[in-house]
């Protein structure tokens, strides 16, 4: 059985490239965004908004790209996977480009910071914090974001051990160990980890919530396997669906940072 340790720095061999081809629809209609607090925190101490180039990596169909670039950021959205990319909504300030997190085609110490918002778990960390390290200019930051669902709300921790056992307990669906890695990799000095303050809500109907669980690319999309968890999923709405009928997934953001 493997530790945390492995658990977190293998997930790179499980196909990252092509797992999210399929699911690429819904990603782009039922991923959740970021708190606005998550964004303040990645941009404090620099400069400008208009004056950062930034590189955001494994950028999927563009969520925080986006929102980045509503601060007046430009930003280089480097995915590798076609799908994703297609899908991806445009803004001005969001240039696409096919790439990895190990290689991202970008020139050496060009870029002001870079981001990967839920996605440095699928990659090999040693190398991507290498190439990393690389594109940033010597005064660069590295923000590493996710939203960690809150296990404490009732909907949500009902929902993530559904989806455990659905999942057969995937390996993404154990706790991390990003900060050990991040606290001792030699291409940073620094490291700092933040928490919002301020819990992120998603509301979901039933369609949003399928969708929401089928944009997870180690779920089940056929089978009887497929039918449980839909079945599943329906049991849950109607336990917590408000007058209104939503559910809520609540979120708590965590931040990396290091220069």
């Amino acid at each position: 059985m493997q530790n945390n340790q492995s658990a977190a720095t293998d997930l790179h061999t499980l196909d990252p490239l092509n797992r999210f081809t399929q699911r690429a629809d819904d990603y782009v209609k039922y991923r959740p965004s970021y708190p606005a607090e998550a964004i303040d925190f990645v941009l404090e101490g620099l400069a400008p908004a208009s004056q950062i180039l930034a590189a955001d990596i494994g950028a999927g169909t563009g969520i925080a790209s986006r929102l980045l670039a509503l601060r007046g950021v430009k930003v280089i959205a480097v995915e590798p996977n076609a799908a994703m990319r297609k899908v991806a909504q445009t803004h001005p300030n969001v240039e696409y480009r096919h790439g990895s997190a190990e290689a991202t085609n970008l020139p050496d110490a060009s870029i002001d910071l870079v981001t990967a918002f839920q996605a440095f778990h699928w990659f090999d960390p040693e190398p991507t914090l290498m190439e990393f390290r690389r594109i940033l200019k010597p005064n660069g930051r590295l923000a590493l974001v996710w939203n960690n669902r809150d296990q404490s709300d009732g909907f949500t921790g009902e929902y993530s051990s559904f989806i455990r056992a659905v999942s057969n307990d995937h390996p993404c669906e154990q706790p991390d160990t990003y900060a050990e890695i991040l606290e001792q990799t030699q291409y940073f000095a620094n490291y700092c980890e933040h928490q919002c303050t301020t819990k992120y809500c998603q509301e979901l109907d039933l369609d949003a919530l399928i969708g929401r669980t089928q944009s997870i690319s180690y779920l089940p999309t056929e089978g009887e396997s497929h039918k449980n968890l839909i079945s599943g999923l329906q049991d849950l709405y109607q336990k917590f669906r408000s007058e209104r009928g939503f559910v809520e997934m609540v979120y708590q953001t965590s931040i990396h940072i290091l220069v």
